[in-house]
């Protein structure tokens, strides 16, 4: 099947169409085609979205009749604290939260939330493709790992007119997931982390309850938090990804021919989110800048080394649970 790339602008204007476009067609069979529910909780005009959306396409073309994929974008069915409950109990099929979710199932995920771990995208590509990489799907708890989909690297913000060097963030109110990683990468630098949901972060910015936040481009446009920020950091500190994952023994119970075709039509579709995700991560970094009110301030060699050192004992604190080989692997990912 060729490959077809839409402008973010084509994806903008038929996003809220484009479910009812891959409407599964009427087909008479003597068997009801198996049911899949992709379940995630965000808009259908993200790259997560646009990748569901492709996903449930690749599949119904692959399996006319057999396979009917219902996807539910924006917490339509779940939401962040109730999508993996709901996965193990069957309610749902498919899912693809935040890396820092998993942190609870399996330590060794918390590899991605290490700071100034990877030096860029290219490099957690490389990471996240090799074998080393994808022993992370073997989850356990009853969870699988199907294929890592991006957002991007992440920048940090606050309310202050400095944001380069450690000592910048030192005292202040940061906004984190729920993530042991990120808690400690917070403390070493001295500010205070504060766990809070997606949803509460831009009113908590705007009235003082936090300084500051780390994101991605792309969350920091969409949730308009550059208008409540002074600052913003390029510090590419982290990474911000998702791991589509299926509840383990109902992915063993179907036929071997439409696991194939699943996993076939899902390596396509995370090539398309992952290319969507790189393209509106410039895109958004750019209307930042063009809004004129957060001020971008990029970091020499010297900030970044400084971040590093600062930020060296988290590494060496989660070392243990994560494992040295492990983070050795995705270090050698940097070129």
């Amino acid at each position: 099947m060729k490959s077809i790339n839409p402008s973010r602008r084509q994806i903008l204007a038929t996003g809220a169409t484009v479910a009812g476009a891959l409407a599964f067609p009427m087909v008479a069979s003597a068997q009801a085609p198996i049911v899949i529910k992709f379940s995630h909780v965000v808009a259908e005009k993200t790259p997560k979205g646009q990748g569901a959306l492709r996903f449930k396409e690749l599949v119904e073309k692959k399996f006319p009749g057999r396979v009917q994929v219902q996807v539910f974008p924006s917490s339509q069915l779940f939401g962040d604290a109730k999508e993996l409950e709901a996965l193990l109990l069957g309610d749902v099929h498919i899912i693809a939260p935040s890396l820092s979710k998993f942190d609870r199932y399996n330590k060794k995920i918390q590899l991605f939330d290490l700071p100034f771990l990877f030096d860029d995208m290219a490099a957690v590509d490389r990471f996240q493709s090799s074998a080393a990489g994808k022993s992370l799907f073997e989850i356990g708890r009853g969870f699988r790992g199907l294929a890592y989909w991006h957002n991007g690297m992440k920048q940090m913000s606050s309310n202050r007119d400095k944001l380069t060097r450690p000592e910048d963030v030192k005292g202040l109110k940061f906004r984190i997931q729920a993530s042991d990683v990120l808690e400690a990468q917070f403390r070493a630098l001295g500010a205070s982390p504060q766990k809070m949901a997606f949803s509460e972060v831009y009113q908590a910015l705007q009235t003082g309850v936090v300084d500051g936040q780390e994101n991605t481009w792309s969350n920091t446009y969409s949730q308009k938090y550059y208008e409540v920020q002074k600052t913003i950091g390029e510090t590419n500190h982290g990474v911000l990804d998702y791991m589509v994952v299926t509840n383990a023994k109902w992915w063993d119970g179907l036929p071997a021919d439409i696991r194939t075709g699943l996993s076939e039509a899902m390596a396509e579709a995370t090539v398309y989110a992952n290319k969507l995700a790189g393209d509106f991560s410039k895109e958004d970094r750019q209307k930042i800048v063009d809004a004129g009110k957060a001020k971008i301030q990029t970091l020499t060699k010297d900030d970044v080394a400084a971040w590093r050192k600062a930020l060296d004992p988290v590494l060496q604190k989660f070392e243990g649970p994560i494992g040295r080989d492990l983070i050795q692997a995705a270090q050698k990912s940097n070129l």
